[in-house]
């Protein structure tokens, strides 16, 4: 718990000697290096009061709320292999699940070589407009490509990985990446913010009827036209990349359907895509519990990822076992944002 504290501090000092988008010196082994997203006020106005918090009780235990920098953290491997994935917490865009879905499959993925990239975007919840969790997915992938050499990544293998309401996220980014969400702010933005390869984990992917029960329906209809803007099998084409899904046919919060009108719409479009549907494992299972059916997607994720030419490493270790380095913080601690519905989706 002290560690993320401490990292958060950290990151905190440096971002404010050296300014917005300024990078920290070049990542070393276990230490992260953060790039506010924004170099001045974050587009569309709006936002909340007061610090950052991030959950201590119930299903909300290391949820990040009360974003008001959004940003991302880059943890480097031992051995990078040049790919990295922008990693999306779920929360119903009223909080982020930074701790119990991002640094798990952060350290998983750093085992792997991948570059993990934790994004801390902002929340419709905390008086963000609607449009707000879009824009920062969009910057993010685009300065991922911007820092590729410094970061040792290639610019080419950047992909998105998104839990539940963070399945919604990865999906408007995989799909809608050609749509100006916000105006250019520099240079950065010159550049694509096409994903190369997306994981939908779990994901809220319609808000159409009957799937418009969820949490993150509640959050985005602040925006008129949230139904057709945010319904991400609406807006999947050719050009959509490649794209693995994976969830629990008993899912009591994300509707299995999410996944299976996802899947049917990269088929129509011929986009390579792989759908996995377990019989049991309910909804936020992150990298799922030790045997049950849910636990085998980082695997078969990890070997999609291989043959699609995106993750170019074996992946010779468990799953489960942490890298040695980075050194990642375990469950986050800080002021606690524990009010409102445990829905997660």
């Amino acid at each position: 718990m002290n560690l993320l504290r401490a990292a958060l501090l950290a990151a905190a000092v440096a971002l404010a000697s050296t300014g917005a988008l300024q990078a920290q010196p070049a990542p070393q082994s276990g230490k992260p290096v953060s790039y506010d997203l924004w170099p001045d006020t974050p587009p569309g106005g709006g936002g909340p009061s007061g610090p950052e918090r991030i959950g201590q009780t119930g299903t909300g235990v290391g949820a990040v709320s009360n974003v008001s920098k959004p940003r991302i953290e880059v943890y480097r491997p031992a051995n990078p292999n040049g790919a990295a994935v922008v990693l999306l917490g779920g929360g119903g865009y009223f909080r982020i699940g930074i701790g119990h879905e991002v640094i798990p499959t952060a350290r998983w993925l750093a085992a792997l070589g991948v570059t993990p990239v934790v994004l801390y975007y902002r929340l419709p919840a905390d008086r963000w407009p609607a449009v707000a969790p879009f824009q920062d997915a969009q910057r993010a992938i685009r300065l991922v490509r911007a820092h590729a050499p410094e970061l040792g990544i290639d610019p080419k293998r950047v992909g998105v990985l998104g839990f539940s309401a963070g399945g919604n996220l990865a999906g408007i980014a995989e799909t809608r990446f050609a749509d100006a969400l916000y105006p250019a702010v520099d240079a950065s933005d010159k550049l694509s913010a096409r994903p190369d390869f997306a994981g939908l984990i779990y994901p809220v992917v319609s808000l159409q009827k009957p799937y418009d029960t969820t949490r993150s329906f509640r959050e985005l209809s602040t925006q008129s036209d949230a139904v057709q803007a945010y319904s991400v099998e609406l807006h999947v084409t050719h050009d959509t990349p490649p794209t693995f899904l994976a969830q629990a046919a008993d899912d009591p919060i994300a509707n299995i359907g999410n996944s299976l009108v996802m899947f049917d719409a990269l088929r129509k479009n011929n986009v390579d895509s792989e759908l996995h549907v377990f019989d049991k494992g309910g909804h936020g299972w992150g990298l799922g519990d030790p045997g049950s059916a849910p636990s085998a997607w980082p695997r078969l994720f990890a070997a999609w990822a291989r043959r699609q030419g995106f993750f170019s490493t074996a992946d010779a270790s468990p799953f489960a076992n942490p890298a040695a380095t980075p050194a990642m913080p375990t469950t986050p601690a800080a002021s606690s944002d524990d009010a409102g519905n445990d829905d997660d989706n």
